[in-house]
């Protein structure tokens, strides 16, 4: 009779071990979803800053090129200003109307008679 007078699992206390197992089965698949979903997240993150930093480098190599082409023709037009300066400098200096005068031969034809305003 000393076998009969162990007390026997009660059903709740297995109920409840069950039960306990069957939460934490659920928890852990919880955490497994959301640690997806945030790795997923993490991921899409990622790579739309990759794309982003593609577009941004093409974007930035495109404008290096226009501000090349920019420098290039301000360089142009820069040397341009400095020649007619240059010139402008000297028609106004001493002697400037003889050398306006003598630039101006071959324009004039030869039957023409040149008229100087002042």
């Amino acid at each position: 009779m000393a076998a009969s007078t162990a007390p026997r699992p009660s059903s709740s206390a297995v109920d409840a071990a069950t039960l306990a197992a069957s939460i934490q089965k659920q928890t852990d698949q919880r955490e497994l979803h959301c640690s997806v979903m945030a790795l997923a997240v993490k991921l899409g993150l990622v790579l739309l800053g990759c794309v982003s930093i593609v577009r941004l480098s093409g974007a930035y190599q495109e404008r290096l090129d226009r501000h090349g082409e920019i420098d290039a023709v301000v360089t142009v037009e820069t040397a341009k200003l400095q020649s007619l300066q240059q010139r402008f400098d000297r028609l106004f200096s001493i002697g400037g109307e003889k050398r306006l005068l003598g630039e101006q031969d071959q324009w004039i034809a030869p039957n023409r008679v040149r008229i100087i305003w002042r």
